[in-house]
C-alpha cells in the first residue's frame, strides 16, 4: 500500500511552533516512528507553504497512491481549490489535525476540506497521523474482502 502523507503551512515548524498546542516533535522524527510501525506500507511524504504546490501534489498522487493523509493547516479553513483538487483524485482522504479545530478559535470550526474527504482526525496530537494511516489500511481490507 502506498501512502502520502501532505502537510500545509508551518507544519515544517513542528517541535518549534506553539509547543503547547502542537508538541515539541519536529515532523521528520514523527515520520520515522510511523515508516517503522508500518513496514509493509510504503510512506511519502510532502510539505509546503504553498497551496498551488499542495494542489500539484494532491493532483500528482491521487491517481498513483492508494490514499493520503492531508493536514492543510490554515488553508482548511480557506481553500476551496484544495477541496476542488480533492473531489478531482479518486484515491481516499483523510483529513488530519493535530490539535482539536473545535477547542479553538471560531474561524477554524469551520472545513472546506471536510465535505470531500473519507473522514476527519483531529485532537490527538501526532498519533492524528497514525490513527489516519490505521483508517486507510482498514478501508484498503475491507476493499480486499469484497473483491
Amino acid at each position: 500500500m502506498n501512502i502520502i502523507i501532505i502537510n500545509g503551512p508551518n507544519l515544517n515548524m513542528l517541535g518549534k511552533r506553539e509547543p503547547s498546542i502542537y508538541g515539541n516533535q519536529p515532523f521528520d522524527e514523527y515520520l520515522e516512528v510511523l515508516t517503522n510501525r508500518y513496514p509493509d506500507v510504503s510512506i511519502s511524504y510532502y510539505q509546503s507553504n504553498i497551496e498551488g504546490e499542495l494542489i500539484n501534489i494532491i493532483q500528482e498522487t491521487g491517481f498513483l497512491s492508494d490514499g493520503i493523509v492531508l493536514n492543510a493547516g490554515a488553508y482548511t479553513h480557506t481553500s476551496i481549490a484544495i477541496a476542488d483538487a480533492i473531489r478531482s483524485i479518486k484515491c481516499p482522504v483523510v483529513e488530519v489535525h493535530i490539535s482539536n479545530t473545535h477547542k479553538r478559535e471560531e474561524f477554524r470550526h469551520h472545513s472546506y476540506l471536510t465535505p470531500v474527504c473519507q473522514g476527519v482526525i483531529a485532537g490527538f496530537g501526532m498519533d492524528s497521523y497514525r490513527l489516519a494511516i490505521e483508517a486507510l489500511l482498514e478501508r484498503q481490507k475491507l476493499s480486499e474482502a469484497v473483491l
